[in-house]
């Protein structure tokens, strides 16, 4: 049977030779699919200067749209999977599994039909550690990513989940 369970969270991307820096602290669903396997849902915030602020309402109209960035991570201690899907404009998927080249993939949405594209680059998996005793507590992936024959950065993610 699935349980789930609402907590807060802590994830955080660092590279190690780049000047990039990211941590989103919220609350996200825990769910156990089995004794070694979850899923984790959270909302992911806006990518500050990448997108465009949401459009000032027109008069008399007080609602504005903004559809959220679901951020989903498959968990266990051999491989981790994060989707991110729901802004309709960027989506990605990362495959990490330890030791092997995985898969990253970025869609550019356009409002055109020709304006889409898919961006694949690999990654590889340094590290995947996933401690907790019946629930996951911490997960730390170090990465490096590719094009084809070109580092992209050295990476570290590393997920709290507060009990």
């Amino acid at each position: 049977m699935l349980t789930h369970h609402r907590k807060p969270v802590c994830l955080s991307l660092v590279s190690t030779n780049l000047p990039v820096w990211s941590t989103v602290e919220t609350s996200a669903t825990l769910y156990q699919k089995d004794k070694e396997r979850f899923h984790l849902l959270l909302t992911e915030p806006s990518i500050g200067e990448w997108e465009p602020s949401a459009k000032k309402p027109a008069p008399g109209d007080d609602q504005t749209t903004v559809t959220p960035r679901l951020l989903w991570l498959e968990i266990s201690p051999y491989r981790v999977i994060m989707t991110m899907q729901g802004n309709g404009k960027l989506s990605y998927r990362h495959l990490w599994e330890r030791g092997i080249y995985g898969l990253s993939r970025y869609w550019l949405h356009s409002e055109s039909l020709s304006g889409s594209g898919q961006l694949r680059l690999r990654n590889f998996t340094r590290s995947l550690t996933l401690e907790g005793r019946v629930l996951p507590e911490h997960l730390r992936l170090e990465y490096e990513l590719w094009s084809e024959k070109v580092e992209l950065g050295s990476y570290i993610l590393n997920l709290e989940i507060h009990h």
